[in-house]
């Protein structure tokens, strides 16, 4: 899938989204304003296949009304408002459109780099729609040397800039994931699998923060939040689990139900003094340690 195909597909469920119902001569009419057409007109045959290529890819279902018109809508706009691949496709047409049709603010608009994601994110996406394995050479960064693994993937995912797949590692015989800036070469096989109707994987990443899913329980824990710092914790959950129980005009205890993994402890140590956790005992005095550790770094 090309960059001008995924921006024309992007396009196709935005359009459609925001008509509710639109029939094809007004989709064309649309289509003949927008940059991507070049002045053409869109094929009633290219329509239907970019259809069908959209729900391959991201379950997007575009149906028509026959009844009424001919008008195409989507089926699954009530999925639309529940986050994921959906809400992340809209908002990147969105931001990319507007940026695209004003010229002279290129320059005032900066984003953050994403590595990887144009070399390898394609491949694996479309790996993941034919059900075919690929044998991807990684360079750990807790390894010498890099390894070669033959992966089935059955998800992505996109953490702190860097896209992420997650898959059965048949030399692991067990799922793991990578990260795809740490990828040197991949290669699609000819080789297929079956992707297991057991595995969910927003319910596999469900009581973790971040990419790390560690085999550790389930956990209450409590944090105190001081100042302005609880204001952006409020704002963007850090689980979905996040409850505010108690406040006070200095501070704010939030309440999780979670894995308590190597991600949410880098990522409460980045919030500096700001951040103190109650519970549970060993994960305080472990959080203690690492602070001790900071403050020692700093002694001399």
């Amino acid at each position: 899938m090309t960059k001008d195909l995924f921006d024309k597909y992007i396009w196709l469920v935005d359009t459609i989204c925001r008509a509710g119902k639109i029939t094809f001569e007004e989709i064309n009419e649309r289509w003949l304003r927008s940059r991507l057409s070049e002045g053409k007109d869109l094929p009633l045959r290219t329509f239907h296949n970019w259809r069908i290529a959209i729900e391959q890819v991201f379950d997007i279902i575009i149906e028509c009304d026959r009844r009424n018109g001919y008008g195409y809508y989507i089926e699954n706009a009530d999925d639309m408002e529940k986050g994921g691949i959906r809400n992340w496709l809209l908002n990147t047409f969105a931001v990319n459109n507007l940026i695209n049709e004003s010229h002279h603010l290129k320059r005032r608009i900066l984003f953050e780099e994403i590595p990887s994601g144009r070399q390898y994110l394609t491949p694996v996406i479309e790996a993941m729609r034919d059900g075919l394995e690929v044998e991807l050479l990684h360079q750990s960064y807790w390894r010498d040397a890099a390894s070669t693994y033959t992966l089935q993937p059955y998800c992505v995912k996109v953490f702190r800039q860097r896209w992420y797949v997650v898959g059965f590692c048949k030399e692991r015989a067990a799922l793991r994931t990578f990260s795809l800036d740490r990828i040197q070469q991949l290669r699609t096989l000819d080789t297929r699998f079956v992707y297991p109707k057991d595995f969910d994987p927003a319910a596999y990443f469900s009581d973790s923060f971040g990419i790390i899913v560690e085999d550790v329980d389930v956990q209450d824990i409590r944090v105190k939040v001081h100042g302005m710092q609880r204001q952006y914790v409020r704002a963007l959950p850090l689980h979905r689990s996040q409850k505010e129980v108690e406040a006070s005009d200095g501070y704010s205890v939030f309440e999780y139900r979670m894995k308590p993994s190597f991600d949410f402890k880098q990522e409460l140590l980045s919030w500096g003094a700001d951040v103190e956790v109650l519970s549970p005992a060993w994960l305080r005095d472990e959080m203690r340690q690492a602070a001790n550790a900071l403050a020692a770094r700093y002694a001399d």
